[in-house]
């Protein structure tokens, strides 16, 4: 049985190896550990017989955007649907937060667009906004604006946004 739930401070050493399995091969950018740790509150985590074994966040970018952070499951699990629940447990929480729309950076449009994400072209925010996000420190951001110096890290990424 899968169990999905927020995660934990004690849940941050399994999210740290499932990153790392995937940002190793180029598939997902990597994060410092203290970076897990901040946002420990953004993520939720799939458990199955009591061992975390997938991953995903949701980092609000703005008052009706946020990101799909950090989508990750043991490869030796792909293809039961776990991802999809932890997907459905963000676009949740998303709800809940208010946020309108949903973005993300994928190699995994397939995964995406079976949840209702629609692949587009620059950054579906107005002018002001974009210049109030060129203020924040967070390279998800940088990635979400295009910036030049966040291309290298988005490199063959595909930008998807879901409309709630």
């Amino acid at each position: 049985m899968t169990i999905i739930r927020s995660a934990r401070t004690s849940d941050i050493k399994s999210i740290r190896q499932l990153v790392d399995s995937y940002a190793a091969p180029g598939q997902m950018l990597s994060k410092e550990t203290v970076t897990l740790y901040e946002s420990v509150q953004e993520f939720t985590v799939a458990e199955v017989d009591g061992k975390v074994v997938g991953c995903g966040g949701l980092h609000v970018l703005w008052e009706d955007l946020a990101e799909v952070r950090t989508v990750a499951v043991k490869k030796n699990l792909h293809n039961i649907g776990i991802g999809h629940l932890i997907l459905e447990r963000i676009i949740e929480r998303a709800r809940e937060v208010g946020v309108e729309r949903i973005f993300c950076l994928t190699f995994r449009t397939d995964f995406f667009s079976s949840h209702g994400f629609v692949e587009i072209e620059g950054t579906p925010v107005s002018p002001d906004v974009y210049q109030q996000l060129l203020r924040s420190y967070d390279a998800g951001v940088a990635e979400f604006l295009d910036l030049e110096a966040a291309k290298p890290n988005i490199l063959g990424n595909t930008r998807m946004l879901l409309t709630l």
